[in-house]
């Protein structure tokens, strides 16, 4: 595996692959690995000929009461992830790399980033969209692999990818779970034992309305109540809503389109998200779990 640091340096590695008719595929990331980033990496690996890691803290992407500054870090066990997952290259750009002097070109999402996250998170996928655009263009990738439990972030980018044209294939790979069922992420380092057993209920609630939807209930209404019921155990819910996949609009009558159930709530100081999609067949379930800019 080849670490880099500098965008010229990354194409210098990249451009004789291209030239060579090689696949690229591409996992961008913001460091402090887990199991679900390597599910990525090593699907790329499968997928492709040669697959680029980047590891960037987005600083445009977090509010100024946010977290950034103690966000975690583990550069070392980052590595040893992926080269276990068989990453072929490893991207580690400064701040200065991504954004120069003077930067002033952003990305507008649009009205995908207003519900949901976007209400409570404003300019968050401003920066995301913004990111993600120039790490495309970076790495020139053909195809991006993204995790399902970031559900928004993947609605966003690939319209995005649409809208501008970009030639990649955004590829979103289902959540990966503990054996408890709790989503995996890079903010459950923070959580207490305590706070760890209460945050199963995010997942308790959402598993047990795609439950219910498998076994043949269609109502919104409903579907909503068995996936709020848990939660109780949670200091607060911004939000519970079911929503198309493809416009992120809440759907409130029967569901007969492909659906998602989406929670964020904090436990603690600690603020999570998650989400079950729910699809009225299997077909239906993997079209929308890989999405090019040409079938969005």
């Amino acid at each position: 595996m080849r670490v880099v640091r500098t965008i010229a340096d990354l194409r210098a590695l990249l451009r004789p692959l291209r030239e060579e008719g090689k696949r690229i595929g591409f996992v961008p990331t913001m460091g402090f690995l887990h199991e679900g980033h390597g599910a990525l990496i090593r699907q790329s690996a499968a997928r492709c000929d040669a697959t680029v890691v980047s590891i960037f803290v987005n600083p445009t992407q977090f509010g100024p009461a946010e977290d950034m500054a103690n966000y975690p870090r583990d550069l070392e066990r980052d590595q040893n992830l992926c080269l276990e997952a068989d990453a072929s290259v490893l991207f580690l750009p400064e701040v200065s790399e991504i954004y120069p002097t003077g930067f002033q070109t952003h990305v507008e999402p649009g009205r995908l980033a207003e519900p949901l996250c976007g209400r409570f998170r404003p300019g968050h996928f401003r920066g995301v969209a913004t990111v993600v655009a120039k790490l495309f263009n970076m790495v020139q990738p053909d195809l991006a692999f993204f995790g399902q439990k970031d559900f928004q972030q993947t609605v966003v980018i690939r319209r995005m990818a649409r809208d501008l044209n970009l030639p990649v294939d955004v590829v979103v790979v289902p959540t990966i779970r503990e054996a408890d069922g709790l989503a995996l992420s890079s903010r459950n380092t923070y959580l207490d034992e305590d706070a760890r057993r209460r945050a199963l209920c995010l997942s308790e609630g959402l598993l047990a309305a795609k439950a219910a939807f498998d076994a043949g209930e269609r109502s919104a209404v409903k579907l909503l109540e068995i996936a709020r019921s848990p939660l109780a155990g949670v200091d607060s819910v911004q939000y519970l809503e079911l929503v198309d996949v493809q416009n992120l609009e809440p759907i409130q009558g029967p569901v007969d389109r492909t659906a998602a159930l989406c929670v964020a709530a904090y436990v603690g100081s600690t603020r999570l998200i998650d989400n079950v999609v729910l699809a009225p067949s299997a077909l239906d379930a993997s079209l929308n779990m890989s999405l090019s800019p040409q079938s969005a």
